[in-house]
């Protein structure tokens, strides 16, 4: 049930992160507050394709 997800920063659209999810406990999409290199400052990042 553990798909790998990647997560883009919302400011600057960059693909920073990689990580796993379990589909049957977060159905919906992941939003974590991480730290973006490009941005130098934590900000939201979303679940992508």
């Amino acid at each position: 049930m553990r798909v790998g997800v990647t997560l883009a920063c919302t400011e600057c659209k960059r693909r920073n992160y990689t990580t796993n999810k379990n589909k049957k406990n977060d159905p919906d999409r992941l939003e974590m507050k991480k730290y973006c290199r490009w941005c130098k400052t934590q900000t939201v990042h979303k679940e992508t394709k």
